[in-house]
């Protein structure tokens, strides 16, 4: 077994879960700022802003779950770890990268994109629809990355 293979099988977990897990910290508080504003001028709306300030945070959930699917693969998670070649190892540090690093620019961007969305509803709160539909658009390309992590980590044979 190569040792070298795992870390770059590990890394590429890791690199899943703490990219678009840090992507979505970060969305999630620009959102939750505007939110924070909203809900001080009427707390009436806090129902509302939530739910719109909670869409950056998916993207983490994608991280985490190609994270536990890489675990999983190499045997982290089942019990006895996979013999993984360097190559291998590369391979699946490569597959992770779509939802790591589109994970983390989607977020912060669906974060800036809901703060805005907050503002709306704050202004006309009957507009709540149409204001979800702007973030929901970022959220498009996570999944994009998503299906492409999927796909590749699960196409690698160990």
């Amino acid at each position: 077994m190569s040792e070298l293979g795992i870390v770059y099988a590990l890394l590429g977990a890791a690199v899943a879960v703490l990219l678009s897990g840090t992507g979505s910290a970060i969305g999630v508080g620009i959102a939750g700022q505007a939110a924070s504003g909203v809900v001080t001028e009427d707390p009436g709306k806090f129902a509302k802003v939530l739910i719109i300030q909670l869409l950056p945070g998916t993207q983490g959930l994608y991280g985490l779950l190609i994270g536990f699917i890489t675990l999983s693969k190499i045997g982290v998670l089942g019990g006895g770890l996979a013999d993984l070649s360097v190559q291998t190892g590369l391979l699946i540090l490569a597959a992770c990268l779509p939802i790591g690093v589109v994970g983390l620019l989607s977020a912060i961007a669906q974060g800036k994109t809901a703060a805005a969305a907050i503002g709306i509803v704050a202004k006309k709160p009957e507009q709540f629809g149409k204001a979800m539909l702007f973030p929901a658009m970022v959220e498009t390309y996570a999944i994009l990355a998503l299906l492409i992590s999927f796909l590749a980590v699960s196409g690698i044979q160990v």
